[in-house]
């Protein structure tokens, strides 16, 4: 009896200890939490050392982050309504995301933002995901990589279509857009937009700049090929051949699905996506079927040194970008 009672003394002695241990800490963390106010007076207290938006997330709270909270986007940022002047001052990072988007001076990044002491703030952007798809990295969020671009377009197609009936214009795009949406997939691309008569399409998605950059020139190659033979089989009706004017760069772009209702599909938006789209076009100002940029031959290690070199100045970005243009794309070395 007496080891008995001993053995539930302990058990008794243990949980009290337990309980009381739990206590402490629950009143230790409350001593140090720091508390976060948002509108309609909820307020989250979250553990020193969190950002506002782990904060939020913490609390199960929906918060816009399109990058992750990496600091690459402005969706997280927040109106601090008061315990602006005891908030850390923003890393160089968080100022130049905030003066790129004009924020005012009470304007902080939610994810960039480390606070000491508590706080009361108002997120500015309507959260478009769930708080549990918060730290989910699918495309539908969209991520940063390396990628290549292409932009393709017909050359002279609107003077051909004027003279023809418009279920004809659409046999004809239908089978041009066979030829090159076939020349894309087929060399391990993504078709990302059809329209009127151009294209645009990425590349190294998922195997990454060097082999996109060899897929993105092998479609061109093979485009050219379809729309030549296609041409060939519509000579007939067609008043001249069809002609293809196409641009490729490599770099960075945030590849997403983007849309609303259901209308979401994949593709890659930022100054990548713009300066392929200039490319394209400069292949009028060349008379050239292909331009591309030096970053591409440089990803598919390919020597482009017998090409014409020009540094072509893309609107609304500062600097020149280094190009290459191919008059035929038939030129192009295979190796």
């Amino acid at each position: 009896m007496a080891i008995r009672q001993g053995f539930l003394d302990a058990y008794l002695i243990a949980l009290v200890g337990v309980l009381a241990a739990r206590g402490a800490r629950r009143l230790l963390e409350w001593r140090r939490s720091v508390r976060v106010t948002y509108p309609s007076a909820r307020v989250v207290a979250a553990p020193r050392g969190f950002t506002i938006l782990e904060a939020s997330r913490f609390a199960g709270i929906p918060h816009a982050s399109v990058c992750g909270g990496r600091g690459r986007c402005s969706t997280c940022r927040v109106r601090v309504i008061e315990g602006l002047r005891d908030l850390p001052p923003p890393s160089e990072t968080e100022r130049r995301v905030l003066a790129r988007v004009s924020a005012a001076p009470d304007v902080r990044l939610a994810c960039q933002t480390w606070p000491t002491r508590d706080v009361t703030v108002e997120p500015l952007l309507a959260p478009s995901v769930a708080p549990a798809e918060a730290f989910a990295t699918d495309v539908r969020q969209g991520r940063e990589q390396e990628l290549a671009v292409l932009f393709a377009d017909l050359r002279g197609f609107t003077r051909l279509a004027e003279n023809k009936l418009p279920y004809d214009v659409v046999f004809v795009l239908n089978r041009y857009f066979e030829a090159v949406g076939t020349a894309i997939t087929s060399a391990g691309g993504v078709t990302n937009q059809f329209t009127g008569d151009g294209v645009m399409a990425l590349f190294g998605i998922e195997s990454g700049p060097a082999t996109g950059s060899r897929q993105a020139l092998a479609a061109a190659r093979a485009m050219v090929e379809g729309v030549g033979a296609l041409s060939a089989e519509l000579a007939g009706d067609l008043g001249s051949p069809l002609r293809l004017g196409i641009g490729i760069h490599t770099g960075p772009a945030v590849v997403g699905r983007m849309g609303w209702g259901e209308s979401f599909y994949l593709t890659a938006v930022g100054d990548t996506v713009h300066v392929a789209a200039r490319l394209e076009q400069a292949t009028k100002d060349y008379a050239a079927e292909l331009v591309v940029s030096e970053a591409v031959a440089r990803h598919a290690n390919l020597d482009l040194s017998r090409f014409p070199a020009h540094d072509l100045t893309v609107r609304n970005r500062a600097g020149q970008i280094a190009v290459r243009v191919i008059d035929r794309v038939a030129n192009l070395p295979t190796g």
